[in-house]
């Protein structure tokens, strides 16, 4: 399917139902997981038998971990609605990507590269720091994936500036990720902010990017 052509992503209908479709998945996972583990609770209050904790510990712990995970959920879907409702796709086929071996990414953390907008020639690594929804993507863009799999990521919808933010997708758009370049330090500015000027910077602010002060960025 070709990479549509709006002023924006958001313009196109299809965007906008798979934005939906991750706004939905939010909402049923913070209704799901809570509801699970206290049915876990209740089953193990219960049976009042000290060994079953071990029966019931793990999915615990899970649903637990998962119930205040989905804070991590609904801020990524609303960062992606900002960053479709301010960037047009663009279609990138079969970008450098990996897992792990680049300094920017540590051991088993996904990794893509893509053109800066202001020196095509120039890659920017963004990593997918957050495991948030990156488990299908991470299946399929390491070396070790089977082609089959990584045929599927082949082509990438981008949309967003590498520098800070962007929303990827393989074609549909399906599997919307936040992907965000955060700096080496982990406090400041991402590392290729101060090659943005104003223009650049405005965008990318709805995806909570770390981004340099305007005001010390080139015209």
């Amino acid at each position: 399917m070709p990479v549509t052509h709006q002023p924006t992503a958001w313009d196109d209908p299809a965007t906008r139902r798979a934005w939906v479709k991750l706004l939905f998945c939010a909402v049923l996972g913070q209704l799901f997981w809570p509801a699970a583990w206290t049915g876990l609770l209740a089953g193990y209050v219960s049976m009042s038998v000290t060994w079953t904790l071990w029966l019931f510990f793990v999915p615990m712990a899970y649903t637990f971990y998962r119930t205040f995970l989905q804070v991590a959920y609904w801020q990524g879907a609303f960062r992606a609605r900002g960053l479709l409702r301010r960037y047009p796709w663009q279609m990138f086929d079969a970008p450098e990507s990996g897992i792990g071996d680049v300094p920017e990414a540590r051991s088993g953390y996904a990794w893509l590269k893509f053109p800066e907008p202001d020196a095509p020639n120039r890659q920017v690594t963004m990593v997918m720091h957050s495991h948030v929804r990156s488990i299908w993507w991470g299946g399929r863009l390491g070396k070790r994936a089977k082609a089959a799999r990584k045929e599927q990521v082949r082509e990438i919808w981008f949309a967003g500036d590498p520098r800070f933010a962007a929303v990827i997708a393989v074609p549909g758009p399906r599997h919307l990720y936040v992907i965000r370049r955060r700096p080496i330090d982990h406090r400041g500015p991402a590392g290729d902010g101060h090659s943005a000027g104003s223009s650049a910077l405005e965008p990318a602010l709805p995806a909570d990017a770390r981004v340099p002060d305007p005001d010390s960025t080139g015209p």
